[in-house]
């Protein structure tokens, strides 16, 4: 019988470390990867920003945002940004463990940490931060159909790197690199179950 994606994801972190930045300079933040059972498929938690956000005004992202002094550490950053943006209880997530970090182009540093939580959770998203609540399934983000190579323009050059295309929805930048990070390593984990 074939492992959940959850059982693939807990050994594939369990069995690496993740890569960290050099950079002191850019501000700490986490985000919290939320994978879980939905329908007979497993979703990925994302949302569309509210364009009253600070930064990333409509962008595609993970629940998180910037390390505040109160947090003991990145993985608590995640959760208390998890449950003010979503209402998520840190209590009902069970973390698989973590990515490479991810620099943005707002400079942050982004610590990216795997959990699940129960089928059927019921979200209580901050009207303040979000507009829109998606829920991804795995397949639909692993469909090569999605997956496009996006070019932007950055400090007068321009950058190639790949993008998701969900329904209406385009998933870039740092948000898509933590989840093709996300989606590789889960391929990665199977093939070596298979």
């Amino acid at each position: 019988m074939a492992s959940s994606p959850l059982d693939v994801m807990r050994r594939a972190l369990s069995s690496r470390g993740p890569a960290k930045t050099v950079d002191d300079a850019l501000t700490p933040a986490a985000v919290l990867v939320l994978l879980y059972p939905k329908n007979g498929d497993y979703c990925v938690l994302l949302n569309k920003r509210s364009q009253a956000v600070e930064h990333h005004k409509g962008e595609i992202s993970f629940p998180g945002g910037a390390q505040e002094t109160q947090d003991a550490d990145p993985l608590q950053t995640a959760l208390r940004e998890t449950e003010e943006e979503m209402g998520i209880s840190p209590a009902d997530v069970t973390v698989l463990g973590e990515l490479d970090e991810v620099e943005t182009r707002s400079r942050f540093r982004v610590r990216a940490f795997v959990g699940t939580i129960a089928a059927g959770y019921t979200f209580s998203p901050s009207s303040a931060e979000i507009a829109e609540v998606l829920e991804a399934p795995v397949a639909t983000l692993r469909d090569a159909a999605n997956r496009r190579v996006e070019t932007r323009w950055n400090n007068g050059g321009s950058i190639s790197a790949y993008a998701y295309a969900y329904n209406e929805h385009l998933i870039f930048g740092a948000t898509a690199r933590i989840l093709g990070q996300f989606l590789d390593i889960l391929e990665e984990g199977e093939r070596k179950e298979s």
